[in-house]
């Protein structure tokens, strides 16, 4: 077989695969948006028209809603775990940084309480997805947590987890009740974080 013979028509070319590449994040950052605003069981023509493309495309790249909602899931933790460093050099402050990247982080939980339903029974897939989000989220809060003190922006002792975890619960029950904001009641406890002198 000749070599233009084996190129040819065998595989996408580049410039194909980097439409569909393109294509694919258009989608995933489309439906995060859609599933904040509406849950993970909005309409999948909803989020295509979102992402400017067919409803054809989303299927082609997520076969079921299960694997656009984890898909979703891992492209928000990897966009929240980038995040924390650039706003850590672009912030004004270590604690203005991560006040954003805890709004960053609220975000991204008013998606993730969606999750277990949509993936149904696999508990496999949801314990994975859950191990991931520990292993890229943790280390970003502590850095975030760890400049801030040093900073002298808030108190020493707050760990990581905690914050996280309280702030999770905290974000419980917005999707069920329109008269509840729980960034409200994350800014309280941010200022409670900061040292007195703080402003």
């Amino acid at each position: 077989m000749r070599a233009t013979d084996s190129a040819a028509g065998q595989s996408p070319s580049r410039g194909e695969r980097a439409d569909a590449q393109r294509n694919r994040q258009t989608v995933l950052a489309a439906a995060a948006e859609v599933f904040v605003a509406s849950g993970v069981d909005a309409p999948i023509r909803r989020i295509a028209a979102r992402a400017g493309v067919g409803v054809a495309t989303v299927y082609r790249h997520f076969p079921t809603r299960a694997d656009l909602v984890t898909a979703v899931y891992r492209h928000q933790i990897e966009a929240c775990a980038e995040a924390g460093p650039k706003l850590l050099a672009d912030a004004d402050s270590p604690f203005d940084a991560l006040r954003r990247w805890i709004d960053l982080f609220v975000d991204f939980l008013v998606t993730k309480h969606g999750l277990a339903g949509a993936l149904h029974s696999d508990s496999d897939r949801f314990a994975a997805l859950h191990t991931y989000f520990l292993d890229r989220l943790l280390p970003v809060c502590a850095q975030l947590l760890d400049a801030a003190v040093e900073a002298g922006d808030i108190e020493p002792g707050t760990q990581p987890y905690e914050l996280m975890r309280g702030i999770g619960n905290l974000c419980v029950g917005r999707e069920d009740d329109p008269r509840y904001e729980p960034r409200h009641l994350i800014a309280l406890l941010l200022r409670g974080l900061r040292r007195p002198h703080a402003s």
